[in-house]
């Protein structure tokens, strides 16, 4: 039972702290939606969607009502879309895109993931198919979150795979220009994607998982920054407790709405990701959470240290909060939605090398990153390769999110609103990498991967 003590103490992380469940999202299989007819399919996915997720922004809002507990975002994932729609006959795959689109208008979601292929090893023609038509879907779409898995640990790079999706990338760029690139927002490209992430752009419902499941995202980097405020000058293993302690109060409220959101919609609970993510808000931000363990500014040296550590405490906390913890969960560093990293790039501390090394010991990876309109789609290609090389021999999910801004150079800044607030352009290195890109083929997995 909760005393009086953590009962005030939760309602000030909330009222001043920016706690917030940052979103639930049902995951929903798309399977049975598989038919040759692409015109049934799309039918049948929009249904299927709507039956399913009809009540999921209410019952979301009667809980954030009910327990006073702000709920930021309400998702919905699907099956990879690569898998459902290549059972159609068809080489126009936008359709499907549109028909995901007009269901998550229609259920009032905030954005729906899973126009997804995954292509870690090879491409079928339904895989190349999607990855085609995605900067056209995210163009004609509101609400489409795309994610490609170009690697894994088991599998190596598929580096055709990789290629493309540079190409992909500055098409998108291209097609939303008139929106700073506002498309490339939408799309992840990933190494080691996990099935059961509930955070855009890159969730969707993975083939293991049930006919429908509950996943919920929770945030709360203002109130691990507060926390630390009352150990200024501890040594670290007093911050990393202070940390553990903060992150295991933040996850129960996350287990408290999963299961009152699952009981409520008839669908089972899935994961916590615990994830420590990000807004423009001042004082909701994970560089200040570095900043006050004591770098003068995110981005000098020490901060991959610094981050290491917040990601452990954060992880252990929060097991011990739900047996159910999953996702990505960690700590998010997306540039554009971090007000204290915006800070850093602007001031010129945070390149974009740093960040990669950042993305070693953190969740995620280059997220969110503005870089130079004609930055080229193999340099672009070569910063993907790079992150998928982390996450494969380190056994960790990484990803990319760069936007490409069309017309832009380094010092601009790109708006584009919202939880994705804004980015300043950064760097990229002129030396090319077409002649690496050109090669093709498949980086081979490494020996660790061998474990049968």
């Amino acid at each position: 039972m909760l005393n009086q003590k953590e009962i005030l103490s939760t309602i000030e992380m909330i009222d001043q702290q920016h706690l917030d469940i940052r979103t639930i999202t049902m995951g929903i299989s798309l399977l049975s939606c598989c038919d040759p007819d692409p015109k049934r399919a799309c039918q049948k996915i929009y249904d299927k969607i709507t039956r399913y997720a009809e009540n999921l922004v209410k019952t979301g809002e009667d809980i954030e009502r009910e327990f006073g507990i702000p709920i930021v975002n309400k998702r919905i994932s699907v099956t990879p879309m690569a898998l459902v729609a290549g059972a159609s006959e068809t080489e126009d795959y936008v359709p499907f895109a549109l028909a995901m689109d007009k269901a998550a208008a229609a259920c009032g979601v905030n954005f729906i993931g899973g126009y997804s292929a995954l292509v870690q090893k090879g491409m079928t023609l339904a895989d190349e198919k999607l990855i085609r038509s995605i900067p056209e879907a995210l163009a004609t779409t509101n609400y489409v979150c795309s994610s490609v898995n170009v690697g894994s640990t088991k599998a190596g790079i598929n580096m055709d795979a990789v290629a493309l999706m540079g190409r992909i990338i500055k098409e998108i760029a291209q097609a939303t220009a008139d929106q700073d690139g506002l498309g490339c927002s939408k799309l992840v490209v990933f190494c080691n994607a996990v099935e059961d992430n509930p955070f855009m752009a890159g969730a969707f419902h993975g083939v293991g998982e049930a006919e429908k499941v509950i996943n919920v995202g929770v945030s709360g980097p203002g109130v691990v920054h507060h926390a630390l405020q009352a150990v200024k000058g501890q040594p670290f293993d007093v911050v990393a407790e202070t940390i553990k302690k903060t992150a295991f109060r933040i996850t129960r409220m996350g287990q408290l709405v999963a299961r009152e959101a699952s009981s409520r919609l008839d669908t089972p609970f899935g994961i916590v990701d615990l994830s420590l993510a990000p807004t423009p808000a001042v004082g909701d931000s994970v560089a200040r959470i570095l900043e006050e363990m004591g770098l003068e500014v995110c981005g000098t040296h020490g901060t991959t240290a610094a981050l290491a550590m917040l990601n452990d405490a954060v992880k252990k906390g929060g097991v011990m909060a739900s047996s159910s913890v999953g996702g990505l969960s960690g700590a998010f560093i997306p540039v554009s939605e971090d007000e204290g990293m915006i800070a850093a790039a602007r001031s010129g501390v945070l390149c974009l090398d740093k960040l990669e090394a950042m993305t070693c010991v953190c969740s995620v990876g280059l997220d969110m990153i503005a870089v130079p309109g004609d930055t080229s789609a193999e340099t672009l290609a070569a910063i993907i390769a790079d992150e998928a090389a982390i996450g494969m021999v380190n056994c960790k999910t990484t990803a990319v999110r760069l936007i490409p801004a069309p017309g832009k150079t380094v010092g601009d800044t790109v708006e584009i609103g919202g939880l994705f607030g804004s980015a300043p352009v950064m760097p990229v290195h002129p030396e090319s990498s077409a002649a690496f890109i050109a090669r093709g083929g498949r980086i081979p997995a490494p020996l660790h991967s061998l474990k049968n």
